[in-house]
């Protein structure tokens, strides 16, 4: 080595490269301009010898080996290219076995990244780091300073790596070649350093070191060649004798358990075709529409084949059906049903099959057990295109702590708290969010904003929101540490709950979040700007555990509970709330639905019909687990399909029409739902009466403006949860008019007795209840009648209006 070129070595900077102990490779590795000309360093550990080629004039240079271990060096006079800027090249590697290749140099291309982003995402305000943290494949143009990246674009022949001629970018930028390549990024502020590894280099982290951005925790490199489809991790160092992998926390891809790895993948490749939707959404009023949910696990609704327990040998291709294949038998069963949306349970990559996937390990990647990311785009566009919602379940309560994910992502509590009292759950086993780190609240921000936009998801059901709230959630005294006040609220979850519902609705494009909030935390769905945590609807927990326990009560004794019947609407109007029965109910030796009921089994489907019915009477949107609505017998068990066997079977069938009607009767009816958030929309008229255990009330829609002849509908409830006929039972009803049975649960064409009122009913001036008016109808048992009232003034107003239009 000439003594010129010795002087410029920094020798203990080339031993950092080489014991991959550097957390700013730049420094060292790629060109860098020196006194009279451009000194180039490379580290390929694998290469006997190395040249560099000039792109421009085609000249060739020999590197010289500076290093042993790799460390290849050359000086190329400014005299070898035209002007003083740091010059186009390549590298042309032969191996020890003679193989020639040429490679670009990962760091000929520098501070791609940007530091407003940076800023931006220290300051936890980049709701759409995704576009930029992550792995995404990009095309670079220019150089150094000079580089203009675009990202989420592929080589037009689709093989990476290769040059072509600038398409995009500034106009300096276009006069040079495109280098097609993949563009990652990390944020591990406290890593030694970071290295991404995969296939493509062996595994080996000495060959990708990233470069730290500034003096920031983010670190990025553009590496040319590498395209979808490439697997890969994240492997950082964390003090001299320890490193980790991990897999991307923005990977948008991730290998099928119980392989970990990300993968490269293009969310820019996929055609949408859902554009009317989401334009109808956006002036979609979710307050004064019909909502009725079914909640759904992918991987248990219908399954190719049932592994036998311990049997690991069966692929999930093999178990699963893929996201295409299942999409339209879903959609066209939820169609059949008339539910309006569907909620999926986690979709995003985690682990373990047993925790439904509530414990995500990655938050930014559908899970491959059911296809691809583009697999999963074609599953949402095709539900679209049907005219279903799809309401995603999202986890940012807690996170598991396998290796290969978040947990100590940097060799510190980085997602987490340090301290195991702010950190953990203790009995969950998972690890706690740091709601407090701008960071860690713009990774979760972000990540629900991103299945809206990336997925073009309908909805936000965020899972577990009350262990969020409290800083004492599951926890006894000395495991938990109090606020600054002295208090038990997390006022750090509370902001990131209101920041994201800020940043949520900003978009107006009409997709809702909701809160599954088991306490009486006030104001869920109240507004940010009153001290509310802006959510648009809530689970309505309360209702789900008394009306449960109440309906698993001997009718015989169900008058000693008769206040668990009517207790939810003392708050009804304190939230917006979705009524339950969610998969919660019928796991863990709860039973399903069917079995929880008391009786024999024609019983048990009549108590079911009753509690179907008075929820779909009763204010609220509505959610029902799948298998519940054809009364499946066991309970839910995610290693086994649906019993769908059960549900060819008459009394099922039977039930399952059942459900179908009351979901056309709901949305058929703007009395039970466009008030649903307003006193006006509810009345009671017998709430009292435990001893038969009936209540009646009345349910009415809105006023319509200019349409004086079309009275709101008036929609007056019966329910009887007793298994005793009531004939020329007395109601008390609000108007004098007339009654039209128009939905009875006893139809013998839903499994019942056949008992309902096919004549109108005319009220008479007898007064019941403390109303002046009063029909008597047949009450059938078990049992829910809905009647269409027309006061007499709406009578006599349309009589009149039919008159005039006929002397007309």
């Amino acid at each position: 080595m000439k003594q010129r070129l010795y002087d410029l070595m920094d020798w203990e900077a080339i031993e950092a490269i080489v014991y991959a102990d550097e957390d700013r490779p730049q420094r060292t590795l790629g060109p860098r301009k020196v006194r009279g000309g451009v000194l180039v360093h490379a580290f390929l550990p694998e290469a006997a010898k190395v040249s560099l080629l000039l792109t421009e004039n085609g000249r060739c240079y020999e590197m010289e080996q500076a290093d042993e271990a790799g460390v290849f060096v050359v000086l190329i006079s400014y005299r070898s290219f035209a002007g003083k800027e740091i010059p186009d090249y390549r590298l042309i590697v032969q191996d020890r076995d003679g193989i020639e290749k040429t490679v670009e140099d990962p760091y000929l291309y520098q501070d791609l990244f940007g530091m407003n982003h940076v800023k931006r995402f220290e300051e936890g305000i980049h709701y759409d780091i995704y576009r930029y943290m992550g792995a995404h494949p990009a095309a670079v143009t220019g150089r150094m300073e000079q580089c203009d990246i675009t990202f989420d674009i592929e080589p037009p022949a689709k093989t990476t790596g290769q040059r072509g001629k600038a398409s995009r970018g500034n106009k300096a930028a276009q006069t040079t070649e495109t280098v097609y390549g993949t563009h990652f990024a990390v944020w591990a502020p406290n890593a030694r350093r970071v290295s991404v590894v995969g296939d493509f280099n062996a595994w080996d982290g000495r060959k990708h070191m990233m470069m730290r951005q500034g003096d920031s925790g983010v670190f990025s490199l553009f590496i040319p060649g590498i395209g979808t489809g490439e697997i890969y991790k994240y492997e950082i160092q964390i003090n001299d004798r320890e490193t980790v992998l991990k897999t991307d926390p923005y990977g948008f891809a991730c290998e099928v358990r119980p392989a970990n790895a990300s993968i490269v993948t293009n969310l820019a490749d996929y055609s949408w075709t859902d554009g009317a939707w989401l334009k109808a959404r956006k002036s979609w009023n979710a307050s004064e529409s019909p909502i009725s949910i079914y909640e759904v696990h992918l991987g248990s609704w219908k399954k190719k084949c049932e592994p036998l327990e311990g049997d690991a040998t069966v692929r999930p291709e093999e178990e699963f059906f893929n996201y295409r294949e299942i999409a339209p038998e879903l959609a066209a069963y939820v169609k059949k049903m008339g539910y309006t949306h569907i909620e999926l349970m986690p979709v995003m990559e985690h682990p373990l099959d047993e925790s439904w996937g509530y414990q995500v390990t990655g938050y930014f990647a559908p899970t491959s057990r059911y296809g691809s990311p583009q697999d999963f785009m074609y599953f949402m566009n095709y539900m679209h295109e049907h005219g279903i919602g799809v309401i995603l379940d999202w986890v940012p309560a807690h996170f598991p702590k396998d290796a290969n994910g978040l947990a100590r992502f940097d060799g510190t509590c980085l997602y987490e708290h340090q301290d195991p009292r702010q950190g953990e759950h203790p009995h969950w086993g998972t690890l706690i969010y740091n709601y407090g780190r701008p960071e860690v609240a713009n990774f979760l921000i972000a990540n629900a904003l991103y299945w809206v936009d990336q997925y073009h998801a309908d909805g936000i059901r965020m899972d577990a929101v009350a262990s969020m709230l409290y800083l004492d959630y599951g926890k006894q005294d000395g495991e938990w540490i109090a606020n600054m006040y002295g208090g038990n609220e997390n006022l750090e979850a509370i902001k990131l709950l209101q920041n994201l519902s800020q940043a949520f609705h900003a978009r107006k494009d009409g997709a809702l979040l909701i809160a599954e909030e088991s306490t009486a935390w006030p104001k869920v769905t109240g507004s940010p700007d009153e001290d509310g945590l802006g959510f648009d609807l809530k689970w309505n927990m309360g209702w789900m555990n008394d009306f449960t326990a109440y309906m698993q009560t001997d009718p015989l004794f169900r008058k000693g509970r008769h206040g668990m019947l009517t207790f939810s609407m003392v708050y009804a109007y304190s939230e917006k709330f979705i009524l339950v029965f969610s998969h919660d109910e019928v796991v863990h030796l709860k039973g399903s639905m069917l079995a929880k009921m008391p009786g024999d089994a024609d019983t048990k489907y009549a108590n079911l019909r009753a509690a179907y019915g008075f929820m779909t009477m009763h204010p609220g949107k509505k959610l029902l687990f799948m298998g519940q609505e054809f009364a499946q017998e066991s309970e839910w068990n995610e290693k086994r399909s649906l019993p769908w066997e059960e549900a060819d079977q008459p009394e099922h069938q039977v039930l399952q029409k059942y459900v179908k009607a009351l979901n056309e009767f709901y949305q058929a009816h703007p009395a039970l739902y466009e008030l649903d958030e307003e006193t006006e929309g509810f009345e009671w008229l017998s709430s009292m009466d435990a001893d038969h255990s009936i209540i009646t009330f009345m349910r009415y829609a809105k006023e319509k403006k200019g349409k004086e002849q079309n009275a709101p509908e008036k929609l007056l409830v019966v329910c009887n949860f007793t298994p005793v006929v009531y004939e020329n039972f007395k109601i008390g009803v609000p108007f004098a008019g007339k009654f039209k049975e128009i939905f009875n649960s006893d139809r013998e064409e839903y499994g019942g007795t056949g008992f309902t009122n096919p004549r109108q009913k005319s009220s008479k001036a007898v007064a019941w209840d403390g109303r002046e008016n009063s029909i008597s109808i047949t009450v059938p048992p078990l049992g829910i009648s809905v009647f269409r009232g027309t006061s007499m003034e709406s009578s006599e107003k349309r009589e009149k209006n039919t008159q005039k239009g006929c002397k007309n």
